[in-house]
């Protein structure tokens, strides 16, 4: 189990970055995941300041953001983003079909993800990029 460093615990370079998350989330509480990276305070700033700069919004909605975050985190089997982010997905208006689509869609591409790998396939020249 990894070790958790809770506010009352934190160093000072640790409690600006738990800080920014609950101000740039506006929310009153570290969520696990930031709390188990704070035990190497300069992976919690890197990877805070990297969230930041991605999931802002931009040319993708947030809601879709989210939804690529679980279908991500479907796929790499990670029980703890797939939990985190379907909160946030669901938060940003994520509906019950949607999600059962989603689902669906992922384990569409994985089975002929690798059915493609193991025949070999090779990609169409008009697939190809420019």
């Amino acid at each position: 189990m990894a070790a958790l460093i809770e506010e009352g615990d934190a160093s000072a370079e640790v409690a600006i970055v738990y800080a920014d998350i609950k101000a740039t989330r506006g929310v009153d509480w570290i969520n696990n995941f930031w709390k188990a990276i704070a035990v190497h305070p300069a992976t919690l700033k890197r990877l805070w300041d990297n969230v930041k700069q991605v999931m802002a919004p931009g040319a993708l909605d947030p809601l879709t953001k989210e939804m690529v975050y679980v279908a991500v985190s479907i796929t790499n089997n990670c029980p703890y983003c797939i939990a985190s982010h379907t909160a946030s997905a669901r938060a940003k208006g994520m509906t019950d079909e949607q999600f059962a689509e989603l689902r669906a869609v992922v384990g569409l591409a994985n089975e002929t993800n690798r059915i493609a790998i193991g025949y070999g396939v090779p990609v169409d020249d008009r697939f190809q990029t420019p």
